[in-house]
């Protein structure tokens, strides 16, 4: 089942960079940035009426809290350099570099995370760098 919500993840974000890109022809990046935020905090939270988990805030860890606060900051910040780069740069060679973020991923869970980097891993990191540099280029 995890699969289908990847794949329909990829979907929703090739969607998101194509729509953004029309969007955001004549509108500042963090203005847009603020309105696409605006929406996603409507999205989830009718999500999590309409699946009755909002009694779960109460059981939330402090470290819970605290990583995810910084996992918020950390989006914040992807999604305000992602709207100025789609905004002045063209959506073929932004989103290619934007998915660069596989890899580093893959490295920070490796590092953090410790999980295994195998030779399958380190050959997927390598395909999708040349992948982006050759699509950039």
């Amino acid at each position: 089942m995890w699969m289908i919500f990847a794949l329909l993840s990829a979907v929703f974000a090739a969607l998101t960079s194509i729509l953004a890109k029309i969007g955001i022809d004549g509108v500042n990046s963090n203005l847009a940035t603020a309105i696409r935020t605006v929406v996603v905090v409507v999205m989830a939270w009718i999500m999590v009426f309409l699946t009755n988990v909002q009694g779960g805030i109460g059981e939330i860890s402090r470290k819970s809290w605290i990583f995810l606060i910084l996992s918020g900051l950390a989006t914040g910040a992807s999604w305000l350099c992602y709207y100025r780069a789609l905004q002045i740069g063209e959506a073929s060679k932004v989103v290619p570099i934007d998915k660069l973020s596989v890899v580093i991923t893959l490295i920070l869970a490796f590092i953090f995370l410790h999980e295994e980097f195998t030779v399958k891993s380190l050959i997927g990191c390598v395909l999708i760098g040349a992948g982006t540099l050759i699509m950039v280029i």
